[in-house]
């Protein structure tokens, strides 16, 4: 009685429209039911253009309306989602809101794991205000950001890279809580990137030999020094202002404000803005600036602050390890990172050569680590220094959103393009993609994390894929074994984070570059062309056929070309347990990647009543 989720198409374009904040955390909540719950018990079925959807635990039997169906099992919905009445005869379905279907998780995990969450219920409440609060902030864009107008200049092409920063108005599909957070509104709304907030960073001087520092090279904290003139015998210490407000009451901070140890300068003169991040800002412009003794010193920054507010699942602070990793990595894979630049003339990482933090004697004489972690703030490469000449950067999650919320998003870049056309940008930007991902894994041993918010796509005046930009080494890992000695040369509590097993680097490679990204982006542009899909992942299945006969396809990537079930990181399961992210487990989603012929979406079939 069944069909699959990769049924007929139900419509042909993305939706512009926003839906309302309930629909929304409605849709996220069923995505992660689906993927980790529901279709990996066979509990799934879809009749005619509706998904049912069974709760096994509960016996509880959901429905809604499909407006695509989707070859990875990853469908579109649109509308209210229904419950069948238990009393009922089969046909009595009464619509549900976002906190019933909440409920309705939170019983079917406790069951499902043995443990309960009390926080879960206020969390999903907590991302249903984040997404309101999003949705009353979001206005109008600007048009598209390439194609048909003028040469765009320096300025032109930051704006339009700080829009698409700007515009995720409603985050991670496959998050159970996207745009949840602890902050207050207010303070939120000052600082978040969907309210287009731009803000001055606090100004502090610290004593120089109070000043914690590494620098992967002799300029990288320069980015840090022209922010803000300082007197003799101190260094300049920048603060995000909502992370000076939170820590602002701290003893050791006000006894070294007290001593004139630390100066409070106040506000900066020059407005920062948020990326999607919220707590990475970019500072400066892309105009390329003077060199100094070998090194080019470029006029745009990216600051990567802590805060001590809880978003989505973490506290976003700079532990300690990550201060001293950041740079540890920057340096250790400079050598990799220069051959694939040289290798793949399109790809380049941007590093994070320095950090800065406050040392300030704790009552045990060490550095107190809430100002130490508090008030670190890490050094990440500008634009301007990787940028092509006449490329626009792209935050790479805005083009492939599934609401065409911003000037950056595919439907804007293909505007009028038809199916050809958006086949051969999609082979363009496949091409720019995985070569160098698979490249750093299978040649250098290194993991990458290019997931969307993690990769900055770079297009021509045309909207064409020119160039793409991986960001944020806290998520880069490393194999031990090839990084054994180099490894050793850190301490311990640096080295352990940086690493992952070759299975688990595998599985993060795969769910970052196959799921999370190419994925969805695929999705975005199988919305403008629904008879597309196919073919989309033909050219994906392509492109890494190509690498594979070029280096001798290593073994885990021929099992990938064979159609093994594909990784997909398990957030709501994660969230449940309170895992840290490294620890997350996967579940598996049925491959479209196996041949041409098959039909991958099978798997999601459940053979049970719906009565």
């Amino acid at each position: 009685m069944a069909s699959t989720l990769s049924g007929s198409p139900y419509a042909p374009a993305p939706l512009s429209a926003l839906p309302t904040a309930d629909i929304a955390v409605t849709h996220t909540l069923l995505n992660c039911l689906l993927r980790e719950v529901s279709a990996p018990e066979r509990q799934t079925a879809v009749v005619g253009d509706r998904l049912l959807l069974r709760l096994p635990r509960r016996g509880v039997l959901l429905r809604v309306a499909l407006r695509r169906g989707s070859l990875l099992g990853s469908p579109r919905f649109t509308g209210p989602v229904t419950e069948q009445r238990v009393d009922g005869d089969g046909d009595d379905w009464t619509e549900i809101d976002w906190s019933r279907l909440a409920a309705h998780v939170r019983d079917e995990l406790s069951l499902r794991t043995g443990v309960d969450n009390d926080e879960f219920l206020d969390q999903v409440a907590a991302s249903h205000r984040g997404a309101a609060a999003a949705l009353a902030l979001t206005g109008p864009d600007s048009g598209p950001v390439a194609g048909g107008g003028p040469r765009r200049g320096p300025d032109d092409r930051l704006a339009a890279y700080l829009t698409s920063e700007q515009s995720l108005v409603l985050g991670h599909r496959f998050h159970p809580t996207p745009k949840a957070h602890s902050g207050d509104p207010v303070r939120w709304a000052a600082y978040a990137p969907e309210a287009g907030a731009s803000f001055p960073l606090r100004m502090l001087a610290v004593r120089e030999e109070l000043v914690a520092q590494e620098c992967a090279d002799p300029d990288a904290a320069e980015p840090l020094d022209r922010l803000h003139p300082v007197p003799d015998g101190y260094r300049l210490l920048p603060a995000h202002p909502w992370q000076y407000e939170l820590l602002g009451a701290h003893p050791g901070l006000r006894a070294a404000l007290d001593r004139r140890d630390v100066l409070d300068l106040g506000p900066g003169r020059t407005p920062v803005t948020p990326t999607a991040s919220v707590r990475t800002v970019h500072t400066g412009t892309l105009r390329t600036g003077t060199v100094r003794t070998g090194t080019a010193l470029t006029s745009d920054a990216f600051l990567k602050f802590s805060l001590n507010v809880r978003i989505t699942n973490c506290l976003r602070k700079n532990a300690s390890y990550e201060l001293s990793g950041a740079v540890a990595l920057t340096r250790l894979l400079a050598p990799a990172f220069a051959e694939l630049a040289v290798r793949f003339p399109g790809t380049a990482v941007l590093r994070e050569p320095a950090y800065r933090s406050l040392a300030v004697a704790g009552p045990d004489e060490r550095p107190d680590p809430a100002l130490l972690e508090g008030f670190g703030v890490i050094v990440r490469d500008g634009l301007a220094r990787h940028l092509r000449p006449g490329t626009t950067p792209l935050l790479a999650a805005a083009v492939a959103d599934e609401y065409a919320t911003g000037p950056a998003h595919v439907s804007r870049l293909l505007a009028g393009a038809g199916p050809e056309d958006a086949l051969r940008w999609w082979t363009r930007y496949l091409r720019l993609l995985v070569p160098p991902v698979l490249a750093a894994y299978f040649d250098h041993g290194i993991v990458l994390e290019p997931h969307l918010q993690n990769v900055l796509l770079c297009v021509d005046d045309d909207g064409r894929p020119a160039q793409v930009l991986f960001r944020d080494l806290e998520g880069t890992k490393l194999l031990p074994g090839p990084h054994t000695e180099a490894l050793r040369s850190l301490p311990p509590e640096v080295a352990g984070p940086l690493t992952y097993d070759a299975r688990r680097g595998w599985d993060r490679v795969v769910y970052c570059l196959v799921v999370n990204h190419a994925a969805e982006l695929l999705a975005a542009l199988a919305d403008l062309h629904p008879s597309l899909e196919r073919a989309l992942w033909e050219r994906l299945r392509g492109t890494l056929q190509e690498y594979a006969h070029e280096h001798g396809c290593p073994p885990r990537l021929r099992t990938l070309l064979a159609g093994v079930p594909l990784p997909a990181k398990a957030n709501l399961l994660a969230r449940w347990e309170r895992s840290a992210d490294r620890d997350a487990e996967y579940v598996r989603l049925p491959s479209p990647l196996a041949d041409s012929d098959a039909d991958s979406g099978t798997s999601a079939d459940a053979e049970w009543s719906t009565r």
